[in-house]
């Protein structure tokens, strides 16, 4: 980082590096690969090299364009050379401060700065990259303007929750079922292999086990490697990776709803995972819906820290819950043994599943909807459904096959508390 006229600074020297970095290895590999086995022409292997070098040009002309400053109360980002982009941040705004070090920037000993606009469903400002350190400390500095503090108070030390053992995390990906499957192939290529006559059957399972799922399960343990939750006073702190590692802050206030799920080979363990829908901006692991996106909270952990966890993220106390009438066994006797549902004036929990169990908690403050649905079947037993939507696809809890006159009372009274929280919240 290069101090620039009126305070402005430059990303690091190396950014371009680290930019194309992992483009320009990908195309030279493929050459090295054309090269050793006599594959393609000379033409093909001369355009991957002016690709690989057009990216490179690329990584070094949005370096020369970018530039950034901090002025006062304001982080400001200017970058671009045909269509110049600049951005304004107010730092009373800012709504949270990753750090991301993708594996080349971790060797080089620079990170990635992104930062979250209240109110936004992207990321509004990025500086890839700056020196370790230096991240860190505009971190710091921002986060201290944004509670009106001096920009040269150190940022508060964080308070760590749960950590996810490397045991653990690669005992729960052998649990998982993915990892039944590719047992399954294993078996799969013994048996063949000991009949020669369906001996061909074994190349397509090696091949399925070694191109699909083996990347699958490394990526999940790559991710979730060295999972640390802590409590910060901005948020809960996540920590994660093992080649590249991100440090992102989830605001409480932007929690959409908490779920706990514990799958059928953990439960002997006492097992689960936790995931937490969060309205706006997105993580680097999952895909963005409309206005929220899931995250992991745990990736693995045990039922006894999951709760304490939950009641942190929700700021409450679980509600009491009730199983639906027997007669619901009729109409879903694989789930009935789970079925639970239940609210206060505050949140509303349900729990749900057939083989995976899941609990979820929703305050009634982010509820957006209310329905009442009852099919042919829970007509005929006098059933119905009522469900909770908050903001996003997929993010509800469903008060499941509970009595008509017990889920027309749910769908007049659940509104109103809804109403209720939204005030007092």
């Amino acid at each position: 980082m290069t101090g620039g006229a009126a305070g402005w600074h430059r990303l690091h020297p190396l950014s371009p590096l680290v930019r194309s970095g992992r483009t320009a290895v990908g195309v030279l590999a493929l050459i090295g690969i054309s090269a050793a086995g006599g594959l393609g022409q000379d033409g093909s292997r001369l355009f991957d090299g002016i690709a690989a070098g057009l990216v490179a040009v690329a990584a070094v002309i949005n370096w020369l364009v970018t530039r950034w400053r901090l002025d006062g109360a304001t982080l400001c980002i200017e970058t671009g050379l045909l269509r110049r982009d600049s951005r304004q941040l107010p730092v009373t705004r800012i709504q949270a401060v990753d750090v991301v070090r993708p594996f080349l920037a971790r060797a080089l000993g620079l990170a990635e700065l992104r930062v979250r606009l209240a109110g936004s469903s992207h990321t509004d400002g990025r500086l890839a990259y700056l020196p370790e350190q230096a991240a860190l400390d505009l971190r710091a500095r921002l986060l201290a303007a944004h509670h009106g503090l001096d920009p040269a108070t150190p940022e508060p030390a964080e308070a760590i929750l749960a950590e996810v053992p490397a045991g653990r995390l690669v005992g729960s990906v052998a649990a998982s079922s993915a990892s039944l499957v590719a047992a399954a192939l294993v078996a799969e290529v013994v048996l063949v292999t000991a009949f020669p006559r369906v001996l061909a059957a074994a190349g397509s399972s090696l091949v399925i086990l070694v191109l699909v799922l083996a990347p699958l399960l490394w990526l999940r343990i790559s991710l979730e490697y060295g999972f640390t939750v802590a409590q910060a006073p901005d948020g809960i702190r996540i920590r994660r990776g093992l080649l590249s590692t991100v440090a992102e802050t989830v605001p409480r206030q932007r929690v959409q709803a908490v779920r706990l799920i514990e799958p059928l080979l953990w439960r002997p363990l006492h097992w689960c995972r936790l995931e937490i829908d969060v309205a706006g901006s997105p993580g680097r692991d999952h895909g963005e819906g409309t206005s929220r996106v899931r995250k992991t909270l745990l990736p693995v952990g045990s039922t006894s820290t999951a709760w304490p966890l939950m009641r942190l993220v929700i700021g409450a106390e679980p509600p009491p819950l009730a199983a639906p009438p027997p007669r619901a066994r009729l109409k879903a006797p694989l789930s009935y043994h789970f079925l639970a549902a239940g609210h206060d004036s505050a949140t509303a929990m349900a729990v749900t599943g057939r083989i995976r169990k899941v609990t979820t908690w929703l305050p009634l403050e982010k509820v957006q909807s209310v329905r009442l649905v009852s099919g042919p079947v829970q007509r005929s037993l006098g059933l119905a459904t009522v469900h909770l939507d908050a903001a996003g696809r997929d993010v509800a809890a469903e008060f499941r096959d509970r009595p008509a006159a017990e889920a027309g009372r749910l769908a007049g009274e659940l509104p109103a508390l809804c109403r209720t929280a939204r005030r007092r919240g």
